[in-house]
């Protein structure tokens, strides 16, 4: 006879609002969000830039940004994150003319295409923010969303869209990691509403990979149920990164799959509200699963 005890899904967390992202609403714990990556640079970590050479950036990406932005968009992807810098450790910074360049060709050319598909900007000048959203995007991803200026939620405010704030330091130095990753989130937060963004409008990643040592990152999947109490949808951006390929015995970023569903399923029984990946269709299917053991079946 089994014992009374038995594993229970996730408690549902407070609802939150809907935020509203381009042409698409996000009803936050109805279901997981799938963010599709398109890294329109020539040095990304995981490989998969659509640069290799500086020439010809704005025909040849285009056109290659725009066969990826389809099949994601067929795969499942609810939204698609377009970057034109690449945040890889050890990266060089892109000058802002050359990451306008990148970026807006290929976001004003997927929207085009596309129109029923929200894009997201992954960058961290504000000028590169209003450029793409001018050319269509409809989300700012800000990689330094913590950062004690506020000129990137200005923006976001003025726009009136979304504004992703993702936790990085530029060195991985915490006395109490949990905690100062719960405080700086939080001060983002409050900075982010005093400008002007609506809390609504505001999206938290805790920022796996970025200002973090490998230890630091499994800390964070071991906290993420803990980060709902800031009240804000959660964003998890785990894939290939890294930390994945250490547990793995080392493999490249194009073998860590498995690892990064792992990280999905885990991440949607901790209550992340979307996934920002790669490998659209194997995350679609992974989310369809767990969202149905933790949230329900979808209808």
């Amino acid at each position: 006879m089994r014992s009374a005890q038995h594993t229970r899904a996730l408690e549902p967390a407070a609802a939150l609002p809907a935020t509203q992202i381009g042409p698409r609403l996000f009803e936050w714990g109805s279901r997981t969000y799938i963010m599709g990556i398109i890294n329109v640079t020539p040095d990304s970590f995981s490989g998969d830039g659509l640069l290799v050479t500086e020439a010809g950036r704005t025909g040849a990406a285009v056109e290659k940004a725009l066969v990826q932005a389809r099949r994601m968009a067929a795969e499942g992807a609810d939204i698609l994150d377009i970057g034109g810098e690449s945040t890889r450790p050890g990266h060089e910074e892109v000058a802002q003319g050359v990451e306008l360049a990148r970026v807006v060709p290929v976001i004003a050319a997927i929207h085009a295409d596309l129109p029923d598909t929200p894009i997201s900007v992954d960058t961290s000048k504000p000028r590169v923010a209003e450029a793409a959203i001018a050319a269509g995007a409809s989300l700012i991803n800000d990689v330094w969303g913590v950062s004690a200026d506020d000129a990137m939620a200005r923006v976001a405010a003025a726009h009136a869209v979304p504004l992703v704030l993702m936790h990085n330091r530029a060195e991985a130095r915490y006395d109490d990691f949990a905690a100062e990753l719960v405080a700086d989130l939080r001060a983002a937060l409050d900075r982010a509403v005093a400008a002007g963004v609506p809390r609504a409008n505001l999206i938290l990643d805790p920022g796996f990979g970025f200002g973090k040592l490998p230890e630091h990152n499994l800390a964070v999947m071991r906290e993420l149920a803990d980060l709902r109490r800031l009240g804000q949808p959660i964003l998890l951006g785990t894939s290939r990164k890294s930390t994945i390929g250490r547990l793995l015995g080392g493999l490249p970023a194009e073998e860590r799959l498995e690892g990064t569903l792992a990280t999905t399923a885990i991440g949607i029984a901790a209550g992340v509200d979307m996934v920002r990946v790669h490998d659209v269709l194997a995350n679609v299917r992974t989310a369809l699963v767990a969202d149905a053991i933790c949230r329900g079946p979808r209808h």
